[in-house]
């Protein structure tokens, strides 16, 4: 379970861009963060696994206080934490395999990171989930060879490679084609159920939010105005998370939370 209790993140003497956000993830509920830029989104998700640090508040992980985490107690902690980013966060030059391995260097010792000699368990837990998600017969190919939908399902695998206790994505579906787009959300809400995992996903794409998660928080400069379910999400709620500015992506493109049978359809292995 993820708690963030009276979360305040302040630059110097600038207003708040966190204002005292309350907030509960369990099980594997998928949360969609969705506001205008600069509502604080990006700020809440880096707040949690301590990429920025919190100005006050709690933030606690299955009962572990991380705010308070300093050294080897919080690179510990950040172990349970996996994050998927816009970008992607790949190292080009090295393979697929190396990628997703890369997963693992909080729990190997300094040499074998350095000679990249990870446990046998470790390679055969990344072969199964780069079959999971369709990559598999990528595992040698070098990462700058890759469609932008192939590199995102790399960094999803590494971020499962970390054996995470809560799943955080930001904006994992900006740089794609709305095809492809939709199949990472696809495969995000289908692993959150195979793996009871919480996935929090920061994103733009109103319509995605609606379809593929189970609940939207949104956010309008620093606070918390909506928590609900899609079906909740009335144009009311909309006007007041983006002031009534038409916001992206507003129609949606899909009944929401479809069937599991809808979902497995829609994850064919050569995403582009």
């Amino acid at each position: 379970m993820l708690e963030i209790s009276k979360l305040v993140k302040r630059y110097g003497r600038d207003e708040p861009v966190l204002k005292e956000l309350d907030l509960t993830v369990e099980g594997s509920s998928v949360v969609s963060i969705v506001g205008a830029s600069g509502a604080g989104k990006s700020t809440m998700l880096r707040c949690i696994n301590r990429l920025v640090e919190p100005t006050s508040g709690s933030i606690r992980l299955n009962g572990t206080e991380l705010v308070a985490l300093k050294g080897a107690a919080l690179r510990r902690a950040r172990r349970k934490i996996g994050m998927v980013f816009q970008g992607f966060n790949l190292i080009d030059r090295l393979t697929v395999m190396e990628n997703v391995l890369a997963g693992r260097l909080g729990y190997v010792n300094l040499y074998q990171a350095i000679s990249r000699r990870y446990p046998r368990e470790d390679i055969e837990r990344a072969f199964t989930l780069m079959e999971r998600v369709g990559i598999a017969h990528y595992a040698n190919k070098r990462a700058d060879a890759l469609s932008g939908g192939e590199r995102q399902r790399v960094g999803v695998v590494r971020a499962l490679m970390q054996e995470p206790e809560v799943l955080l994505a930001d904006e994992p579906t900006a740089s794609l084609d709305p095809r492809t787009s939709e199949q990472i959300m696809i495969l995000l809400q289908s692993l959150a159920s195979e793996l009871s995992l919480p996935v929090l996903i920061n994103i733009h794409n109103v319509a995605q939010a609606r379809t593929y998660t189970e609940r939207i928080v949104g956010l309008r400069h620093g606070k918390m105005i909506f928590d609900g379910a899609p079906d909740d999400f009335t144009r009311d709620a909309l006007d007041a998370i983006y002031g009534g500015i038409e916001s992206p992506e507003e129609e949606p493109v899909a009944p929401a939370n479809p069937p599991p049978a809808q979902r497995d359809r829609g994850l064919p292995h050569d995403a582009t």
